[in-house]
């Protein structure tokens, strides 16, 4: 999910707040946040999902002048492993779009007034969005959330019953660090960008989060019923390690 470096450092005093700045990598302005840790010994340094931000947590009391010695020294670093990245991730009419796994044409159908549809034209399938051309991002973002919502209380219905476990509330939200969660009440919390991937990565998604309800950790017992529920969970598993970033990349605004 993202890429890190790390070196050992000792510093001690009270934490500052975050700081926000905007780093320059190879012509590209990429968002930096830096945060002070009391417990921190070290330098970590994290590339955000799809390259979008970096991440940066600091020893406590630590001198601006180390920090920047520290990024200047891993330049090269950051260069290769933002390469990978598409500096421009806006979705835009004529782009394509995943849909559970399918590649997606985004059609404007040039009316003020409609709903965003899947449909096929010439055989392939599209997704049709009305309404003003530079709202498309946010009407498909909307489209999705609803399809996942669809998806995911379909599918954690199935693993409950499974289970003989009743799930709480049933959220979608848009966060890049998990692509689930499971509270001790029993809520359940999903990444709406989960309904890109296939079929078979959203059911492990789904069967992870409500294997939580009887097994709040990730032990053996849990792995085990994880894997009870959904079969092909080490394939979905590497399929979200090599391409989640990817789902995270795509920019909605």
């Amino acid at each position: 999910m993202f890429a890190m470096l790390k070196k050992t450092v000792r510093r001690s005093s009270k934490p500052k707040a975050p700081e926000s700045r905007v780093l320059e990598v190879a012509g590209r302005a990429v968002p930096l946040t830096i945060r002070q840790n009391a417990r921190a010994t070290r330098i970590t340094l994290r590339i955000e999902p799809g390259g979008r931000a970096l991440k940066m947590t600091v020893p406590t009391g630590l001198r601006d002048i180390e920090v920047r010695d520290f990024l200047d020294r891993h330049q090269g670093w950051l260069n290769i492993k933002l390469a990978k990245y598409n500096t421009d991730n806006r979705l835009r009419p004529g782009a394509e779009i995943l849909l559970r796994g399918t590649p997606h044409l985004i059609v404007h159908t040039g009316l003020l007034r409609g709903i965003t549809e899947v449909a096929e034209v010439d055989g392939r399938p599209v997704v049709r969005i009305s309404g003003l051309e530079e709202h498309a991002g946010r009407r498909l973002s909307a489209f999705l959330k609803k399809e996942a919502r669809a998806d995911l209380e379909r599918l954690v219905a199935e693993h409950t019953r499974t289970i003989g476990r009743k799930p709480g509330a049933l959220s979608m939200k848009d966060t890049r660090s998990r692509w689930g969660s499971c509270s001790w009440d029993g809520n359940l919390s999903f990444s709406w960008r989960i309904v890109m991937a296939p079929p078979s990565v959203i059911d492990y998604l789904a069967a992870h989060e409500v294997a939580h309800l009887r097994e709040m950790n990730h032990g053996p017992a849990f792995w085990a019923l994880c894997r009870k529920l959904c079969p092909h969970m080490e394939e979905a598993k590497l399929w979200l390690k090599r391409h989640g970033s990817q789902l995270h990349a795509i920019d909605f605004d």
